[in-house]
């Protein structure tokens, strides 16, 4: 069993989406060809969108390189990106079981009515997993670590939930939702943070989204001159040459322009589904939504989220050494930066200057969490035969310095059963009050 779910998680999710949005949409009623060419644009979707992510992976990993180099930096954990954490989190039996646990877990609070969200970024899995192998390794506690996927996967789609109404509203993505483990977290961070921006006399009355900007500096300010400008100064900030500064700037240019066109060929495909989806729950529950939960990847795709993710790439590691006590040196994930504060964009409506100062404080935080966690994510890297290197001690910006990844491991480790019960808890209590208490606009 364990080595079918590690095939079917193998195909990626360039493969799997498909085959999941076929059968999802076959069973709402759709017609089986339409349901078929739905999930062949899906998956030519994420293929297009995947060949963008790995142009922004390529040309910005090295430039980022170049920074360490350039600058002299030398801290003695290095952030080994994303695929260090997922190979640990799919590299057990325990993480092989966060599919089911988490379909399970799923069908289960939509059967009675606690959830909104129809999960089907199966792939996306793995941070729940993560979660799991991380207490596991912590505890020495298998069934604690299968508890903890169980709770993160009702704590994901409690923050599905949330952020959905949002979401849809600011990027225009009809009954689509994000329960994410890696990116949603940070909109928990803007909302009081922009409470506390509209307070600030003057700093209130900044307009910085997209279109302020090229309404304010004209050609410069399009997404496409924007992009340029910011890989010329990223090439700049690495030490590169003319030659490669010019390659690095019309790269970045490229995919602030072609990253929005692969979201709307996702959409594309994605527009029947949720149409379907809607009209069979309004059927048989006139009173409640359906969201389909999707990988952030579709938000990725927006100008607002790009420019201030390239900001935030060099600003990411001036911060690594300015930081006091900090030991990580942000280097696989910051080509990744992207998905840790694309869902910060909607709270601040677009507002670049908004979601860097936001993105800068999200992430100085999770530096400090992912130093603190250094030492065990190198345990697991090691006990799942992950290539450090040369590297005595790594760690990862995804998922190793995220918020929740602390608050599991902080409590699991304190408290064990008790701590990760509380959790559950706690995200029950919450998907209760969203979905049978709460009244809309009340």
């Amino acid at each position: 069993m364990l080595e079918v779910l590690q095939w079917f998680v193998d195909l990626g999710a360039s493969v799997m989406l498909p085959m999941i949005i076929f059968i999802f949409a076959v069973l709402l009623g759709t017609n089986p060809g339409k349901a078929l060419y739905s999930g062949l644009i899906v998956g030519v979707g994420f293929v297009g969108l995947n060949l963008i992510l790995n142009l922004l992976t390529t040309s910005l990993g090295p430039a980022a390189h170049s920074m360490v180099e350039h600058f002299g930096l030398n801290l003695q954990t290095i952030d080994v990106g994303w695929p260090a954490a997922a190979a640990i989190s799919y590299g057990t039996a325990l993480g092989s079981l966060a599919i089911p646990i988490g379909i399970g877990i799923n069908l289960l609070l939509l059967t009675f009515g606690l959830t909104k969200t129809v999960n089907v970024d199966i792939w996306n899995y793995w941070h729940i997993a993560f979660t799991g192998s991380l207490i596991y390794a912590l505890t020495n506690d298998f069934a604690l670590g299968l508890f903890t996927i169980a709770v993160h996967a009702i704590v994901v789609l409690f923050m599905g939930d949330m952020l959905a109404k949002d979401m849809q509203q600011y990027f225009g993505l009809k009954q689509i939702t994000f329960p994410h483990a890696a990116s949603a977290p940070s909109y928990f961070l803007a909302k009081p943070l922009n409470a506390v921006f509209d307070k600030i006399p003057g700093f209130n009355m900044l307009k910085a989204d997209p279109a302020s900007i090229q309404k304010r500096f004209g050609m410069f300010g399009h997404t496409i001159v924007l992009g340029a400008l910011l890989g010329l100064l990223i090439g700049l900030v690495a030490g590169y040459n003319i030659q490669d500064i010019l390659q690095l700037s019309i790269q970045t240019a490229a995919v602030l322009f072609l990253m929005p066109k692969m979201v709307a060929l996702l959409m594309e495909g994605l527009t029947p589904i949720s149409e379907a989806a809607s009209k069979k729950l309004k059927n048989k529950y006139p009173d409640r939504e359906l969201y389909i939960g999707m990988d952030s990847a579709l938000a990725v795709g927006h100008p607002a989220v790009l420019s201030a993710s390239l900001v935030m790439i060099p600003l990411t590691l001036f911060l690594a050494v300015i930081l006091p006590g900090n030991r990580v040196l942000p280097f696989g994930d910051l080509a990744t930066i992207p998905f840790l504060i694309c869902l910060m964009v909607p709270v601040f409506k677009g507002n670049i200057v908004r979601t860097v100062i936001a993105a800068s404080i999200y992430i100085s935080v999770g530096l400090y969490i992912a130093t603190w966690l250094s030492p065990i994510f190198t345990e697991m890297a090691l006990a799942s035969d992950f290539d450090i290197g040369s590297n005595s001690s790594v760690s990862s910006l995804v998922d190793g310095a995220v918020w929740t990844t602390a608050i599991f491991a902080g409590l699991g480790k304190l408290l064990s059963w008790y701590g990760i019960g509380a959790i559950g808890l706690g995200a029950l209590a919450g998907l209760v009050y969203v979905n049978k208490m709460k009244k809309d606009g009340k």
